[in-house]
């Protein structure tokens, strides 16, 4: 049996979406102090890094079924910008501003990106 060698997509995309969630929690925590963003923007930074790579990895997987990838891609991108906004929303609404609504309004765009990735690829490399 010879399976196509695939780079660790969803080990990366889990990587980079713990980041996300670390950093997320560092800002909630502390979301009504006044607040160092370092650490935030340093977490969103490598997430931001290991999307990118993970992109770059799986663009350059030969014989890859990208017509399910976009497939399911597309319809996954929708459902979680949908629920992006959602979460962009109550940001707002609860008077988030400055520098923490940046970060993570950030945040929530490479969570956006990275979940849809990872559920087409999923799908693609077991069609």
């Amino acid at each position: 049996m010879t399976e196509q060698r695939l780079p660790p997509v969803t080990q990366i995309g889990m990587a980079s979406l713990a980041l996300i969630v670390a950093g997320g929690v560092y800002l909630a925590a502390n979301i009504t102090t006044d607040i160092s963003l370092t650490p935030a923007v340093v977490l969103l930074a490598l997430s931001f890094l290991l999307l990118a790579g993970n992109l770059l990895a799986l663009s350059r997987v030969r014989g890859f079924n990208w017509p399910r990838f976009l497939e399911v891609a597309k319809w996954a991108l929708l459902a979680y910008a949908i629920t992006a906004g959602i979460i962009e929303f109550t940001f707002l609404r609860n008077d988030v501003s400055g520098g923490p609504l940046v970060v993570l309004t950030l945040s929530l765009v490479v969570y956006a990106v990275h979940v849809p990735m990872l559920i087409g690829f999923t799908v693609a490399r077991y069609a």
